[in-house]
């Protein structure tokens, strides 16, 4: 199967999905993550609005410094406050949406399923009825805390890099994220078709810039108000739409 390696190919997946959120056959299989993600990210806000002030205190605290670097530090502290609340807000976000999709998981793997049967006319092997999400649930919850595990490894090398390294930091952790939500995303067709996620890692990383386009612009989609609300089944749909149209079984 052809494959591309474009970015602005995978940017492109997000807003091509956006139409079949509300498709006869979808719709119903839309609700449920739609409502985990909007439990959420409400969540997500509050805590970001709440403990906002308290962390930008803490962060840009003065006190116990040097008078020369408390100057420099006043200086600057409109700059500092934008990025520190910036980290903050992708950080409180990041966390939630992996809750979110840790819970919604099972129904996010029947929604890319009936996802592919919608754009292909063909139906999986198992279907998605009540008894397949119960038999689901524990394998799929353990490969989301596998890709946890993953992430919390990589994360600390790159937090690291994002508080410490200006202007580099916080682009190889964009990337970084890019990346795992990528992962996330399109572990729920390619799980559906037994992909378990060395091979699901090794098949993204072939087309790895497509890979990050498509991580990248659903991150971004994640920090916006409402928006991020529809975000979780939007990217299902996109990634299914990936699967079946850039990646094939045969390409393991």
């Amino acid at each position: 199967m052809a494959q591309c390696n474009n970015p602005m190919t995978g940017v492109s997946y997000l807003f091509k999905a956006l139409p079949l959120l509300t498709k006869p056959g979808l719709k119903s299989f839309v609700l449920i993550p739609l409502m985990i993600n909007i439990f959420f990210f409400s969540i997500g806000i509050y805590f970001a609005f709440d403990y906002f002030a308290d962390f930008m205190d803490w962060a840009l605290d003065t006190s116990g410094l040097w008078s020369w670097v408390a100057a420099i530090v006043d200086l600057v502290k409109p700059i500092l406050y934008f990025f520190f609340g910036l980290v903050l807000l992708v950080l409180i976000f990041y966390t939630f949406s992996i809750v979110a999709n840790i819970i919604a998981a099972p129904f996010n793997s029947l929604l890319a399923e009936a996802t592919e049967k919608f754009v292909t006319g063909q139906s999986l092997d198992d279907t998605g009825s009540f008894k397949q999400i119960l038999k689901d649930i524990i394998p799929t919850i353990l490969m989301e805390l596998k890709k946890l595990v993953y992430m919390i490894l990589w994360s600390i090398p790159f937090l690291l890099m994002l508080f410490f390294i200006p202007i580099i930091g916080p682009i190889i952790w964009f990337l970084f994220t890019a990346w795992m939500m990528s992962l996330q995303y399109m572990d729920y067709p390619m799980g559906n078709h037994k992909l378990n996620f060395n091979q699901q890692r090794s098949l993204q990383g072939k087309q790895r810039l497509f890979s990050m386009g498509f991580g990248g612009v659903t991150m971004g989609a994640s920090m916006i108000p409402i928006v991020n609300f529809i975000v979780m089944p939007t990217a299902v749909i996109a990634a299914t739409l990936i699967w079946v149209e850039q990646y094939s079984e045969s390409d393991i």
